[in-house]
């Protein structure tokens, strides 16, 4: 950009010579033309078609000059709103490294309010990303550098690009902290599905060897082990069918069948659904809910919610313990609760317990695929609700959510 400018520096300088001597000889002609007029009015010259022809051509250069100019000015501002709008960083440095210009972008992931006349190294402040710039200073060539910033939790990268008629160089930062996060998350998707699958296929392949050894033969043994490879091949199933509908309501593919739904209705038939479950691991279940307005919901969907809340409360709480559904008016939501007296989630656990197959207790093996959670948190935001929960170890955990009213 410096270099661009400087070219139309030297490309006016030169049109203003030419117009300045222009202006100059117009300016000799008519003075010579007076000093004719006082000296000689008899001999008074009638050829003005060279003074219109000159005036005419310096009024057409005027226009063309003016174009020109707000076209130039115009290309700025446009370029100037592009960098200032730009997500990634960009720095611009002369060759003693000093920087000469800095979008807004650059000021914020390098958290420094007025990098303007400032050395490279005083703005970057990171040794890696200074030893890029320096080797496209010494070598004349492209740099990238990726770097990861754990004070900030942040992963940059840096492109410096030389500039060869100013020889100082460009550097654009980008921000891959969300890129890198969503890496991390499918390799951690990847290998909880495969730890998922690797138990259940493991113990369908011992049963099949078991019973191609002999034991389909034994009367006791063999419906016994045939029984066990149908609760896997169920497992399976219903792992399978989860993730093929985290995957659809991610997309957006899912249509909700919205309709005016009470709340109170809603505890009471998931309570229902799931009674024999909660009576056969000796839990105590209860409603706690009074007249509510009705709210715009999908019934299946939340119903679903509520089970999956449940059948997690179930599997951590002990035998003659408690689970409470309840719901409340807050403002303009209904605020739903499912309360258990189990034992509690970390702390440091709280913000990842709706990631697809995340475990707050790895060496926890209970039955469940691991993605009840993380298809409730979808299916409520799918409502314009929030789900989230607040736990103690050993003093139980509530999970909440919102659904506005109608």
């Amino acid at each position: 950009m410096n270099s661009f400018l400087w070219v139309v520096a030297v490309i006016l300088f030169f049109v203003a010579i030419w117009v300045g001597w222009q202006y100059y000889d117009l300016r000799k002609r008519i003075n010579d033309y007076a000093k004719i007029v006082r000296a000689q009015p008899e001999n008074l010259l009638t050829d003005f078609k060279s003074l219109e022809n000159l005036s005419n051509a310096i009024a057409s250069l005027k226009t063309t000059f003016n174009l020109e100019l707000s076209t130039l000015n115009s290309q700025n501002a446009r370029l100037s709103t592009l960098l200032a709008q730009l997500t990634d960083g960009v720095l611009i440095a002369d060759s003693a490294g000093q920087v000469q210009f800095a979008n807004p972008a650059a000021r914020k992931l390098f958290d420094v309010s007025d990098p303007l006349g400032r050395s490279v190294a005083e703005v970057v402040r990171n040794h890696q990303l200074i030893e890029a710039w320096r080797r496209c200073q010494q070598t004349r060539e492209l740099q990238t550098e990726s770097v990861e910033l754990p004070a900030r939790r942040q992963f940059l990268q840096l492109i410096v690009i030389p500039d060869e008629h100013e020889s100082g160089s460009l550097l654009v930062v980008q921000d891959l902290t969300r890129v890198r996060r969503l890496e991390s998350v499918r390799r951690d998707f990847i290998s909880n599905v495969s730890h998922e699958l690797r138990t259940p296929l493991a113990s369908l392949k011992a049963l099949t060897e078991t019973l191609q050894s002999g034991a389909l033969n034994d009367p006791d043994a063999g419906p016994r082990f045939l029984g066990r490879i149908s609760i896997e091949v169920d497992a399976l199933t219903q792992m399978a069918q989860e993730l093929l509908d985290l995957s659809r309501i991610e997309s957006g593919q899912v249509e909700l069948n919205f309709a005016s739904v009470s709340p109170q209705q809603l505890l009471l038939t998931a309570t229902e659904r799931m009674k024999m479950q909660t009576e056969r691991a000796g839990l105590k279940l209860s409603v706690v809910c009074g007249e509510l307005p009705n709210i715009r919901a999908d019934r299946m969907r939340l119903e679903q919610v509520l089970v999956n809340l449940i059948h997690n409360a179930v599997k951590f709480t002990k035998p003659g313990g408690e689970i409470n559904l309840e719901a409340e008016l807050n403002s303009s939501v209904v605020k739903f609760a499912v309360r258990d007296t189990g034992t509690g989630i970390p702390s440091e656990s709280l913000s990842r317990i709706f990631e697809r197959f995340y475990r707050a207790d790895a060496s926890r093996t209970g039955s469940g695929t691991g993605l009840g959670l993380s298809i409730s948190k979808h299916i409520v935001e799918a409502h314009g609700g929030k789900i989230w929960a607040e736990s103690r170890e050993g003093r139980g955990s509530v999970f909440y959510f919102e659904i506005p009213i109608i």
